[in-house]
C-alpha cells in the first residue's frame, strides 16, 4: 500500500486519491521538464526544421501558461477571469494554424501533367483519317502482300 501522509486521515478517501494522482502527475511534469531543461535551446533548435521549431515553441508556451493557470488555482485565483485564460487561447490559435499547414502538407498534392494527359485521354476525338487508313482491313492486307 502506499505511503500515508499524517495528515491524510484528515482528508475522504476521494480526495486523497486525487491528491496523489496530482503528486505524481507533479512528479512527471518535473521529470519531463528537467529532460527539456537538460539541451540548451539553441542546440536543440539547430536539429530542427522552422516548422518543427514552431510546435516546440507553441508547446513550451502552452505548457509555461497552463502551469501558471494551475499555479493561480492552487492559490485562490480564479484563471477563468485571469489574462493567462486569453493567452491560453492565442496559444491555441497558432497551434491550430500550424496544423493546417501541416495538413496542407500531408495532402495530396495535383501532377497537372498527370491530370492533363488524363482530360485529354478521357476527351479523345479521332483524327480524320487519311485516305489510307479509310481503305478496309483487306484492302490493305493485299496491298501489302503484293
Amino acid at each position: 500500500m502506499s505511503e500515508t501522509h499524517p495528515a491524510a486521515e484528515e482528508y475522504p478517501t476521494e480526495i486523497q486519491d486525487y491528491l496523489s494522482a496530482f503528486e505524481k502527475s507533479l512528479g512527471s511534469v518535473d521529470e519531463m521538464l528537467k529532460t527539456m531543461m537538460s539541451v540548451s535551446r539553441s542546440e536543440l533548435l539547430q536539429k530542427l526544421d522552422p516548422l518543427e521549431q514552431a510546435k516546440l515553441d507553441l508547446v513550451s508556451a502552452y505548457t509555461l501558461n497552463s502551469l501558471f493557470w494551475v499555479y493561480l488555482a492552487t492559490q485562490g485565483v480564479n484563471p477563468k477571469e485571469h489574462p493567462v485564460k486569453q493567452e491560453l487561447e492565442r496559444i491555441r490559435t497558432y497551434m491550430n494554424r500550424v496544423k493546417e499547414i501541416v495538413d496542407r502538407k500531408k495532402a495530396a498534392k495535383l501532377d497537372k501533367g498527370a491530370a492533363s494527359r488524363f482530360v485529354r485521354n478521357a476527351l479523345y476525338e479521332p483524327k480524320p483519317q487519311s485516305e489510307a487508313a479509310k481503305k478496309s482491313p483487306l484492302q490493305a492486307k493485299k496491298k501489302k502482300t503484293h
